[in-house]
């Protein structure tokens, strides 16, 4: 029932979101593992689009802030207002109060604004006056920020990076799925066009399932060998964090979902790992200004740590 939902989820995005099926599969298998996106690329190539699309089919109710210099913690947590009729003071949401958060360029807003976010990302509440609401479950947030120019813009810290499940960047489309995208625009929007597939009790019903997907200790002690390369890698300055490590653990669950299967492969875990662990490593100077990059680091250590021979091939549960 899980992988059927699934499928139509994926093809009910693929009409609005063409030519980038590897990215709406692993947007998905996040929000399965009950993380959060990090959508960093050039401006006009989808990313608010792809957001907008999983939480019209998902039926998730959603919110979205542009963030700038002005943006206000109070915008993301809400605040206090006094009622002059009841004498009290009442509590207004903020823009965190939703399924989905789309966080427009969140790296050109202030550290205390970024702060507020990494609260309600991190522990599904907000805190205002001293007094902490829960948010909607589940809650999502997909952040896009721009590569390009550093001007007026706070980089986001590695505390706060971390808390992002995966980091991906979409590029540009081939020449073929710009003229279907072309076409598809022609005369609609083809975000009015995407059907329902799914309900919010669904990403819950799958967030709990991950517990009972088996995960033998040869497979935990792999992505633990993978992870503590990075950390005596020469080239690196700060390897993955033990909560790299959950998050790898819960990708790779998710992963095994929609491959089917109620166990989880060495080839989960190595279909995950430079998405989940890249933008956690820090390179050394020296090795940015060699060309080295994180990917090429992880893809270097997934060729070194050998993983364990316990199933060959994708096998269907």
């Amino acid at each position: 029932m899980i992988v059927e939902q699934s499928e139509h989820i994926i093809r009910e995005i693929q009409t609005a979101f063409m030519g980038k099926d590897e990215i709406i599969r692993r947007v998905l298998t996040t929000i399965y593992a009950g993380g959060h996106v990090l959508l960093e690329d050039s401006p006009g190539v989808g990313k608010t689009t792809l957001a907008l699309a999983f939480s019209k089919v998902m039926g998730l109710s959603h919110k979205r802030v542009q963030f700038t210099t002005d943006t206000m913690p109070s915008d993301i947590t809400g605040f206090t207002m006094y009622n002059h009729q009841s004498g009290q003071f009442e509590y207004r949401e903020g823009a965190a109060a939703c399924n989905l958060l789309l966080a427009d360029e969140i790296n050109r807003t202030s550290p205390k604004t970024q702060a507020a976010l990494l609260e309600a990302m991190e522990e599904k509440s907000v805190t205002v006056d001293g007094v902490t609401y829960p948010l909607p479950s589940p809650f999502i947030c997909i952040a896009t920020q721009n590569p390009l120019g550093t001007a007026g813009t706070q980089a986001l810290p590695e505390s706060q990076l971390d808390r992002f499940m995966v980091k991906l960047s979409i590029g540009y489309p081939s020449a073929e799925d710009q003229l279907q995208i072309l076409k598809a625009r022609r005369y609609k929007n083809p975000l009015d066009s995407i059907r329902v597939a799914a309900e919010a009790e669904h990403v819950i019903d799958v967030q709990n399932y991950l517990s009972s997907i088996r995960v033998q200790d040869e497979i935990l002690y792999y992505l633990i060998r993978l992870c503590e390369a990075t950390r005596q890698e020469p080239a690196v300055e700060l390897g993955i964090s033990p909560r790299g490590v959950q998050a790898l653990t819960r990708m790779a669950k998710a992963n095994a979902v929609l491959e089917k299967r109620s166990y989880v492969i060495p080839e989960d875990v190595q279909d995950v790992f430079c998405d989940t662990c890249a933008h956690r490593l820090i390179l050394k100077p020296q090795e940015r200004i060699n060309g080295i990059s994180e990917r090429m680091i992880l893809q270097k250590i997934l060729m070194e740590v050998k993983p364990p021979e316990l199933v060959k091939g994708r096998k269907n549960a």
